[in-house]
């Protein structure tokens, strides 16, 4: 279909993990996108120029019309796992809402995400709850799309970042039994590939497509594949016993993921998700990759997977950011803190960009020179390197014992440490518009190489703390002073 025949698409879900990808992918492609958020200032500043973001909510029914107008097609890919409360009621509803609306509306299609899974079976809530809904979005006539799949093999996603903590942390495993239980993993780019050519699908009618990958394999299986590309040997101890419960108690201790999700999580790992239709390979042009390829790429992307959508993103925008001091993701440990300022996204960025070198890094130089110092007589960079411009960034510009893996301006930098360190570390900041002024975020993140690393985390941690905090505030109020809002220093 030409891009000027193309008709308005509606996505919801945009700040989740899958969401925030397909975004991207149909902007590339040229296709006019309206993005339905319940905060849209979160997402407004990830989005193309072009794209509209509406603020809406699925809980609640009267908000969604105005999101809707005009839509020819609309993805749905709400869930609710993550919610502290009954998460399948809250499914059922934003379901019913969204189904009402969108007939109300006159959209002509809606294309879902939703799980694997033999309905003949006893299956999880989770699972149960990804069916239901989509019984439910077919009870308003529009033609449903369904695409199932079982677990998304991708830098970032919930399902691999569990099983990347397991892997990395534990070189012993007490494997309960849904370890053992078979699923058909498919990579988040094949995902992506066909909800994106599900668009332009000849389809007069609804219809189920059974994704996966090449590959039926067990968790265990995927566990021990990740080890061997990782260049680690893992021993997995079978228990014929582990509950649920237990279980994602086990995993909150181990793994990012919070004890409510894991729950919900280990509980659908019980049922097998294998494809047992696979009509979908001869209805779209997708040739799924298997698991050793799907992991591959997952490593590839995982130095820059911050930078990237992550199943995390969907939570945050749930609320207002919470400013964090070593919480966990994954393997890696996070401090995260945001300032709001009076002042433009411009101007709030503006002392982002000049930061290092001749510049400083605009508190506690001292430490930062010392660091430097130390780096030096291991055998690193040190900060003699400064940066190639006082005032301009690009990324693979060196920045003193940095390097700038990401630079948008006026939005994000991102920098990755070539300091010697017991690990891998990175430095983001983030500008985003609020209200009449700009929200700062500021976020470091360490990927600990084994116990050396987690003691120079925590070792050196009150005063990470007191730096990035110090440096944060320092940077909010020269904005506000370059802006004439605060009086200069005499």
């Amino acid at each position: 279909m030409d891009a000027d025949q193309r008709t308005l698409v509606l996505l919801t879900g945009a700040s989740g993990y899958v969401g925030g990808r397909l975004l991207k992918a149909l902007e590339k492609a040229g296709w006019p996108v309206r993005c339905l958020a319940r905060r849209a200032d979160f997402l407004r500043s990830r989005t193309a120029p072009a794209t509209e973001v509406v603020q809406a909510d699925c809980l609640d029914a009267n908000s969604l019309a105005p999101a809707m107008a005009g839509v020819h097609t609309a993805y749905y890919l709400v869930h609710s796992m993550g919610s502290p409360g009954q998460f399948e009621e809250e499914d059922r509803q934003a379901a019913q809402n969204f189904a009402d609306a969108a007939r109300e509306s006159g959209i002509q299609r809606i294309i879902y995400l939703g799980g694997l899974g033999n309905q003949d079976q006893a299956l999880s809530a989770h699972l149960r709850s990804r069916h239901e809904v989509a019984e439910i979005l077919r009870s308003s006539g529009i033609p449903i799309i369904e695409f199932r799949a079982s677990i998304v093999i991708g830098s970032g996603s919930l399902s691999f970042e569990m099983i990347r903590a397991l892997v990395q942390r534990l070189p012993v495993m007490i494997c309960p039994r849904w370890v053992a239980v078979k699923a058909q993993p498919i990579a988040v780019e094949d995902v992506i590939a066909y909800l994106v050519e599900a668009l332009e699908l000849p389809m007069e009618q609804g219809a189920v497509f059974e994704i996966g990958g090449t590959d039926q394999v067990s968790y265990g299986e995927i566990m021990q594949e990740y080890a061997r590309q990782c260049g680690l040997h893992r021993w997995m101890i079978p228990v014929p016993v582990l509950t649920p419960r237990l279980s994602s108690l086990w995993l909150g201790l181990v793994t990012p993921i919070y004890a409510r999700i894991g729950r919900k999580l280990v509980d659908s790992m019980r049922n097998p998700t294998l494809v047992r239709d696979p009509s979908a390979l001869t209805a779209f042009s997708i040739k799924p990759k298997g698991l050793r390829e799907a992991i591959e790429r997952a490593l590839r992307q995982e130095d820059q997977e911050f930078v990237l959508t992550r199943w995390s993103d969907a939570l945050s925008s749930a609320g207002k950011p919470a400013s964090w001091g070593g919480v966990r993701f994954g393997t890696r440990l996070v401090d995260s803190r945001m300032a709001h300022v009076s002042v433009s996204p411009a101007s709030a960025f503006a002392p982002i960009q000049r930061i290092g070198g001749a510049n400083g890094w605009y508190f506690a130089n001292f430490l930062w020179r010392l660091r430097g110092f130390l780096d030096l007589l291991v055998g690193g960079v040190g900060l003699r390197r400064g940066r190639r411009d006082p005032r301009t960034l690009a990324p693979g510009d060196v920045l003193d014992f940095w390097r700038v893996v990401t630079f948008e301006p006026n939005r994000r930098l991102g920098l990755a440490s070539e300091m010697k360190v017991p690990g891998r570390a990175w430095l983001q900041f983030e500008v985003e518009p609020s209200g009449r002024g700009s929200v700062i975020r500021q976020t470091a993140i360490f990927d600990p190489a084994g116990l050396a690393g987690l003691v120079y985390w925590y070792a050196l941690y009150p005063a990470h703390r007191w730096i990035f905090r110090g440096m944060l505030e320092e940077i909010a109020a020269m904005a506000e002073r370059e802006s004439g809002l605060v009086p200069s220093e005499p």
